[in-house]
């Protein structure tokens, strides 16, 4: 990069972003909104990195900030875009790491007999506020992908992610001793 990268660019002060591959389109678009979800989650997804937590879960939660990266980047891309990003993708393996890091964590804890309230701990809560933006993020992508623009694995990964951050919220409050609060309907 030899030119010096600018943070502001003034082109959004009519109310309208660039796609990758030059599309402008309005703040309010599905695919603004997509991945403005998926860059907010990986906010969270840093918070809760930050955060006193074992080795190998902060290096899964590494890999998944990364392929949010690439995710928020297939969602900002336009038609003219396309070759741009035509080498990012979320596969398989990806899917994999996480049902394999799920599979892994629930392993060690108890078994889950009744709903859990979101809580116990701060750590358990940004756990549980990830998940929530992730649900979310797969609602407005699952909309997009009615386009067809959007690769299935990458709504699947979404789905399997939101699982994941249950998970995680139940692993890393087991790991602090959080004593988990059972949802009783009354």
């Amino acid at each position: 990069m030899s030119e010096k990268f600018k943070v502001y660019t003034k082109t959004g002060d009519d109310g309208t972003s660039g796609l990758v591959g030059g599309e402008r389109v309005k703040k309010y678009d599905e695919r603004l909104e997509a991945y403005g979800t998926i860059d907010e989650l990986n906010s969270y997804i840093g918070l809760i990195r930050s955060c006193e937590i074992d080795v190998e879960t902060y290096k899964v939660l590494i890999a998944i900030q990364e392929k949010l990266f690439t995710i928020g980047s297939l969602l900002a891309t336009g038609k003219n875009g396309e070759k741009i990003t035509q080498k990012l993708s979320v596969s398989e393996q990806d899917i994999e790491l996480l049902e394999r890091t799920i599979d892994s964590f629930e392993a060690k804890l108890p078994e889950l007999k009744n709903f859990i309230l979101p809580g116990g701990s701060q750590l358990v809560s940004f756990c549980h506020i990830s998940r929530t933006i992730c649900r979310r993020a797969e609602r407005k992508i699952v909309f997009i992908s009615e386009t067809g623009q959007i690769p299935q694995l990458l709504v699947k990964y979404i789905n399997r992610l939101s699982d994941f951050l249950f998970v995680l919220a139940r692993k890393l409050g087991n790991d602090k001793h959080v004593i988990e609060t059972p949802w009783i309907s009354k």
